[in-house]
């Protein structure tokens, strides 16, 4: 009764705390170690910005890969201190913890992420899959026997998923996201400009003047690197068209899943599908231009929900209070 209900989504680059209609927590999922003690020395924003800045007795880690948990204790750490940092310092009940995880995870994976909550000290810790939860954070109409899909596109994974009575219908993963995308950006420079970026540079890069299409517009911005011929520090200035190019295959196999969705949709939600279009959520739905790529290649049109980032850990918050009818659909939940 007086147990709080936090919905948490435990990203591959961040993790998204909501409470009710409430963000209260959005911070990057990395953690500084000292690679001989294996100590912590910093979680979080704090060290993010220490990416690619440490000496060699520190590394920097992202715990989560590809949407699951790559390392048990560190991702337990991490989560631990997020929810002490939401739920203060006095704390006299534990919480109740929605927490999501992909599609089409194994059993493994899923029993990784409940025990890393209830290490974390959760009173009790439920799972919900991300398609399901960013359906509900978007705010779908996904009680109605009529057909939804949503396209979530986070940082290690994409799904797509079609919903209807409080369940999923169909859906397909791919472990590419938005730190494939980056990756894509490192290459393309190194292989044009003979330059070698760091993910911070290829992200800021992506975030600044990055599109999956053409927009009409063309942004600039300089970059810095290292020489691959000399290894001399170098600057280049890069372009959105380049990003566009270099993009290309990423953003086809996010399309693919998209595709294989589709293909497997019954007809008759297949119709919905076309009349209402897919949602989409998850930080890489922020690319400029995703919506209308997704648009030009499967010919069903986009649209971003009002808050992509938060929509998942919206949508698990929620999902506590409607337990009762989602176990039906998710049994295991």
């Amino acid at each position: 009764m007086f147990s709080r209900k936090l919905g948490i989504d435990l990203g591959t680059v961040n993790v998204t705390i909501a409470e009710r209609e409430q963000i209260l927590l959005h911070e990057p999922s990395a953690v500084a170690i000292t690679i001989e003690e294996e100590k912590i020395v910093a979680i979080g924003q704090e060290a993010r910005e220490m990416y690619g800045r440490t000496p060699e007795s520190i590394e920097v880690m992202r715990p989560m890969r590809d949407g699951v948990i790559a390392d048990y204790e560190v991702t337990e750490a991490m989560l631990r201190y997020f929810v002490d940092k939401v739920m203060g310092g006095v704390r006299l009940f534990k919480p109740t913890l929605m927490m999501t995880v992909p599609y089409g995870v194994t059993s493994v994976e899923r029993r990784a992420v409940h025990e890393a909550a209830i290490q974390a000290g959760a009173r009790e810790a439920r799972l919900i899959p991300e398609p399901l939860a960013g359906a509900i954070g978007a705010g779908l109409p996904i009680d109605t026997p009529t057909g939804n899909m949503l396209v979530n596109l986070g940082g290690g994974t994409s799904e797509a998923a079609v919903l209807a009575m409080n369940g999923i219908v169909a859906a397909t993963s791919e472990r590419v996201g938005g730190v494939r995308l980056d990756e894509a950006i490192m290459n393309y420079v190194r292989k044009k400009y003979n330059l070698i970026i760091g993910e911070m540079t290829a992200e800021l890069a992506k975030i600044n003047i990055g599109a999956a299409i053409g927009i009409g517009e063309e942004l600039r911005m300089d970059i810095q690197g290292r020489d691959q011929v000399d290894g001399l520090p170098k600057t280049v200035t890069i372009s959105t068209s380049e990003i566009v190019e270099s993009l290309a295959e990423p953003l086809s196999l996010i399309a693919g899943v998209v595709k294989r969705v589709l293909e497997r949709t019954p007809p008759e939600l297949a119709s919905d599908i076309i009349d209402r279009g897919m949602v989409l959520t998850g930080g890489t739905a922020l690319l400029r231009g995703i919506d209308q790529y997704l648009t030009r290649e499967t010919h069903v049109p986009a649209f971003l929900a009002d808050d992509p980032v938060g929509a998942t850990a919206l949508g698990a918050s929620r999902a506590l209070d409607r337990l009762d009818v989602l176990q039906r659909s998710i049994p295991d939940m």
